[in-house]
């Protein structure tokens, strides 16, 4: 397994590493990625949304639950999926969202490489997943892995957009301090709960009327 992560997050994380529920939970994804099961994001992906944004360029923070489990989707990177691949229905509708609230679409493929550049991190709660088996890795240590990852945060950086679509990831709401950072709610962009709060949310002009008022670029989104 070819498994790097950026060195700015390496440093700020050593402590989880050396723990053993992440000692357990390495044992567990090597060994289910060598059974010969396939297994998603590709090994060397596992990380892409810490090494497209290291720790001190994070401005916006986004939170998925599991990847994508159906092949050519996962990439590490939350909601987002590789460059010619269908649209999931989740991201359809947050580019739905985007047009209406900013008046432009977004961009025109499923890859939110862009955005990780820009200082968006795409994580996702769990970062492995089996083929066709949602939330097969879940309970394996991820969570508090990620979990950690949001506290890093929250610790490292202030100003920092938080945008929590729907109940799972609005859990994570606890480790912030709501006076120092931004924190946008709403429900979840999939189609069983979108016209429930999520359309109409305008969480992506909020999020860069925010940011320009502390002095950082706004995201193109």
């Amino acid at each position: 397994m070819d498994v790097r992560i950026e060195d700015t997050w390496k440093k700020a994380l050593q402590k989880e590493f050396d723990k053993d529920y992440f000692i357990k939970l390495t044992d567990f994804v090597r060994n289910e990625y060598l059974s010969g099961k396939t297994i998603y994001p590709a090994a060397k992906n596992i990380f892409n949304a810490f090494n497209l944004c290291p720790l001190d360029s994070v401005r916006v923070v986004i939170i998925g639950q599991d990847p994508y489990h159906e092949p050519g989707q996962a990439h590490g990177l939350c909601f987002s999926v590789e460059s010619g691949v269908d649209l999931p229905p989740s991201l359809l509708n947050i580019y739905k969202e985007i047009e209406s609230d900013l008046g432009r679409k977004s961009v025109t493929n499923g890859d939110l490489t862009a955005w990780a550049k820009q200082g968006v991190l795409l994580l996702n709660a769990t970062l492995t997943v089996r083929a066709h088996a949602a939330a097969s890795h879940a309970g394996h240590g991820w969570e508090e892995f990620t979990d950690s990852v949001i506290k890093t945060v929250a610790e490292n950086r202030k100003n920092v957009v938080y945008m929590l679509w729907g109940s799972y990831a609005q859990k994570k709401a606890e480790f912030v301090d709501g006076n120092n950072n931004l924190i946008l709610k709403s429900a979840h962009p999939s189609p069983l709960s979108a016209y429930r709060g999520f359309f109409g949310n305008h969480h992506f002009s909020k999020a860069n009327k925010y940011l320009v008022e502390k002095g950082f670029k706004p995201i193109e989104w």
